[in-house]
């Protein structure tokens, strides 16, 4: 095994990018009120370019004001987010980073109260509950118009490549799901007719872009909720998109009824950890082992050539060379690593053999939406900050289950 196999080259569609190591996507809480780039934003990023981060994927951008997902959320909207989107672009090229902008649309699944999102069909969300009407032909063709001018906007703000969100119970992950889509028209009724709306959107997003442009997709794989999509299904998908375009393929999970379904707590953390970092009650339940969607990356490697980008707890410095030694992956992408330690690319240059310092607490995801991103393990004063806010009842109304 080649200990610098995670610092050598690799490439997504015509986008060079200097090792394997991904930041993924995650919710910053950062943006404006309206959703425009703030200096805080632009600080994340550009810390992560300047220590070397080979491919950063922003943030999920909603493409629609009825796909936000969350107060704060980054938009790309409308052509007035361009020119703070350049600063951040521009932010990241100062330090030769690359920088994908994540594509999203909400769906049922948006926490922004007095919002009119959209479904495939009124089933209520496992994650929010939220449950609202089932589009309309009209609206179907909206959402996938408004998917188009983001990637366009992201073209001119002068992002390297697009990534379309289709997982973690977005409105993609619903049109992808035998529980949330139960239409009978030409957008649901068979696991074919699932495929539409995903394709159709990747098919818009392509047309809307230079030829060259790198255009990669997130796909939900499985529901994690009883009953739902099995894998077989995604798969078969993932190699449909591949023909279709998409330049790689991000694994997660669709449905979901956690947060956990996609960010599972506690990963590869002993107890001697837990006790350092004061997570008492990981003592009471083991730990979740690293890498808890390499299986799945597995299986789809069997079927696409299309380069993968495999996220989901990889923790040590061997799991994420051995995933890239072995081909089960091309890339390894972290998040929540990234909170904690935002040169943990440089560390891993200079050799750094141990764990990553993020115990996977999963407090930067339950401040979502009420604070901006950081980890809330370091200083400890945030520890108490956090307890504060939590007995005096700050988490209650964001999270409280949505009727339409």
């Amino acid at each position: 095994m080649s200990a610098g196999v995670l610092f050598q080259p690799g490439r997504i569609g015509s986008v060079e990018i200097a090792n394997r190591l991904v930041r993924a996507g995650t919710s910053e809480t950062a943006a404006g009120e309206a959703g425009e780039i703030t200096e805080k934003l632009v600080e994340i990023y550009e810390d992560l370019a300047r220590n070397r981060v080979g491919l950063i994927l922003s943030g999920h951008m909603y493409c629609h004001t009825r796909g936000q997902y969350a107060t704060r959320q980054v938009g790309i909207h409308e052509d007035g987010m361009v020119p703070g989107l350049t600063r951040l672009a521009e932010a990241v090229h100062r330090h030769g980073g690359k920088l994908f902008a994540q594509l999203a649309h909400a769906g049922s699944q948006s926490r922004v109260v007095g919002n009119q999102p959209l479904a495939p069909s009124p089933i209520p969300n496992a994650l929010t509950g939220r449950v609202v009407g089932a589009a309309s032909e009209a609206e179907i063709q909206e959402a996938i118009a408004a998917f188009a001018a983001g990637a366009a906007r992201a073209v001119q703000a002068g992002f390297d490549g697009l990534h379309i969100h289709g997982a973690n119970g977005y409105l993609i992950s619903e049109f992808s799901s035998p529980l949330t889509n139960q239409r009978t028209d030409r957008w649901g009724g068979s696991p074919e007719a699932r495929d539409t709306f995903f394709v159709e959107v990747l098919k818009a997003v392509r047309k809307a872009v230079p030829t060259r442009m790198a255009v990669t997709v997130k796909v939900g794989l499985q529901d994690a909720v009883p009953g739902g999509m099995q894998i077989a299904e995604g798969v078969r998908r993932c190699g449909i998109l591949a023909g279709a375009g998409a330049d790689a393929i991000e694994v997660s999970c669709n449905a979901m009824r956690l947060p956990s379904d996609s960010a599972k707590e506690y990963v590869a953390v002993g107890r001697r950890r837990a006790l350092g970092d004061l997570l008492l009650h990981r003592l009471l339940s083991p730990p979740h082992p690293e890498a808890y969607f390499l299986e799945p990356a597995r299986l789809l490697r069997k079927r696409v050539s299309k380069p993968i980008i495999l996220v989901g707890g990889m923790r040590t410095p061997t799991t994420m060379e051995l995933i890239v030694e072995r081909g089960d992956a091309d890339f390894v992408a972290l998040a929540r690593p990234f909170i904690r330690e935002p040169d943990l690319v440089v560390k891993l240059a200079e050799g750094r053999r141990g764990p990553v310092a993020c115990t996977s607490c999963n407090l930067c995801l339950m401040h979502e939406s009420h604070h901006s991103l950081r980890c809330w393990r370091i200083p400890r004063r945030r520890l108490m900050e956090h307890a504060l806010y939590r007995l005096r009842g700050g988490f209650r109304e964001a999270h409280r289950p949505h009727t339409d």
